[in-house]
């Protein structure tokens, strides 16, 4: 397999796990309707950000997405319909902001990761340019107010009870392990598998720490030392 190819992959992984995703609730006929489908979804995540997932309820998501109640009984049967439905256009937006995140690594790294092998100094800068996506990608969310974070860790405790949401918080998670096994492959790894794994665990504790730390107490310069010293021991900065 070459660079580019490595490079390529997982924004095309991303962008399917986009367009796979499929909806529990009534499909919307008239472009009017899915706008309606999609406030109620948006609403009943920003309750589950807010309140929990015990706060979705029909009328609170009704009243927060400014709809009937009517509407939200058409369109999901019942309320784990509703709350898996809110959990899968997470994803689907998650993984196609995923994909533009591969997207930028993919430009920048395109032109080094060629002579990566000859050039210890260029695998130096794909690492601190690896770096600066991960905190970055951390920053934009903590700027989110942690909404996407909070939405991610609600996701991942309903999916340990709800069947449906299982095999999409598995697809999320090899996506998020795939990102990482490429990155780490096209730096030299010689063991990009078993590297991701403890990379993406790195990214998950990072996420933590901005959701207790807050966003003005995150040690994001700690954070990335703690991220550099594990790419100099994975690939021998």
């Amino acid at each position: 397999m070459t660079h580019s190819s490595v490079l390529a992959c997982p924004a095309q992984l991303a962008g399917e796990l986009a367009d796979s995703v499929q909806y529990q609730g009534r499909k919307a006929s008239r472009q009017g309707s899915e706008q309606r489908r999609l406030s109620i979804l948006d609403a009943a995540l920003r309750i589950i950000v807010r309140d929990g997932l015990r706060g979705v309820r029909h009328r609170a998501v009704a009243a927060e997405a400014g709809v009937p109640l009517s509407a939200t009984t058409y369109y999901f049967k019942d309320i784990q319909d509703l709350i898996s439905d809110s959990f899968v256009l997470f994803v689907e937006r998650s993984s196609a902001s995923l994909a533009l995140l591969w997207a930028d690594i993919a430009r920048d790294f395109q032109g080094l990761a060629g002579a990566v092998d000859a050039n210890p100094l260029l695998r130096r800068q794909m690492a601190e340019q690896l770096i600066e996506l991960i905190v970055a990608h951390v920053q934009a969310k903590v700027r989110d107010g942690n909404a996407e974070l909070l939405a991610e860790l609600a996701f991942r405790q309903e999916a340990l009870t709800n069947p449906t949401l299982t095999p999409l918080a598995m697809a999320h998670q090899q996506l998020r392990l795939q990102f990482a096994e490429l990155a780490l492959r096209a730096l030299g790894s010689a063991a990009p598998v078993e590297d991701a794994q403890v990379l993406t665990t790195l990214i998950l504790r990072m996420e933590y720490h901005a959701l207790v730390d807050g966003a003005d107490n995150l040690d994001l310069p700690g954070q990335s030392a703690v991220l550099r010293r594990f790419l100099n021991l994975a690939i021998g900065l």
